[in-house]
């Protein structure tokens, strides 16, 4: 079961990854603007399309790895969908990644590798009484208010990005441990019982409230401050909720020094990335 949850959520961050890449291969090939007409123009995209399919088995990939492995396993692996990303649109879009990218790329790898070794994340839970979910569900959505107003215009834009970042990372553990109840009760009991399931409604309230405020965490300043709070913010939250809601373990005492030199490996890693993607723009104009 663990091994088909890492499989699984690999080929989620993967497929994420590419779908991120080939719609932005798409968006390059197309005139300037917005609306329904510039959505016409990459509809008729092959790259687009692809990009599309790209995001779906995604969220296919991330159910299945969440019916077969803990929340605290799963979503600390989309972390890879950073580095893919990356390593796929570079030879889509004919370009060239610098020394210092390849050794993000192996920071974040083996970062990951050393937390969640270390951490053995364990739990076969995947649903949680309502006197869990509530303080839950008011602190995650409390906190996303909180940031919100945070991020308020005016504000400093590396503020601004990285608290919306932060806001989005939060949605987005909160998304994934309702999906992972979700798909456990359409496993154990059906569609019609997945269907008349608050979680199913409730992820996807909150999927696309991450991703509106990950859209405006990018608009409102670099990707350097904001793509270090989602990455590590997503996998906090969703160790939390792991073990608040569904009962997960980590392995804690002296384990605590790996797992704290992984932590710092992944955001050393994000951070050289993110610094990285502008130099590439300008070694291949």
């Amino acid at each position: 079961m663990i091994v088909l949850a890492v499989l699984f959520a690999v080929m989620g961050a993967a497929s994420n990854a590419a779908g991120t890449a080939f719609q932005r291969k798409a968006a390059s090939t197309v005139a300037h603007g917005g609306g329904l007409r510039l959505m016409l123009d990459l509809a008729r995209r092959p790259a687009w399309l692809i990009g599309i399919a790209g995001v779906v088995a995604a969220a296919i990939f991330q159910a299945l790895a969440l019916v077969n492995g803990p929340l605290a396993l799963v979503q600390p692996l989309f972390i890879l969908e950073l580095p893919l990303a990356l390593l796929i649109a570079i030879p889509l879009l004919h370009r060239r990644l610098p020394s210092a990218g390849w050794w993000a790329v192996a920071g974040v790898v083996v970062g990951l590798a050393l937390l969640l070794g270390a951490a053995a994340p364990s739990g076969a839970r995947d649903q949680a009484a309502m006197a869990r979910w509530i303080p839950a569900l008011v602190l995650c959505l409390g906190a996303m208010g909180v940031l919100v107003a945070l991020a308020r215009p005016g504000r400093p834009q590396l503020l601004r990005a990285a608290v919306l970042g932060s806001a989005s990372a939060v949605g987005n553990a909160l998304t994934a441990a309702l999906l992972k109840s979700a798909t456990g009760t359409l496993a154990d009991n059906g569609f019609v019982a997945f269907l008349s399931a608050w979680q199913t409604y409730g992820f996807a309230l909150t999927g696309i409230s991450a991703i509106l405020l990950l859209e405006n965490a990018l608009q409102a300043g670099s990707l350097a401050a904001s793509q270090p709070a989602l990455t590590i913010g997503d996998a906090t939250v969703s160790l939390m909720l792991g073990i608040t809601l569904f009962g997960e373990t980590v392995r804690t005492g002296w384990w605590l020094l790996p797992e704290a030199i992984g932590t710092a490996a992944i955001l050393w890693g994000v951070l050289r990335l993110t610094r990285v993607v502008p130099h590439i723009r300008q070694v291949t104009g």
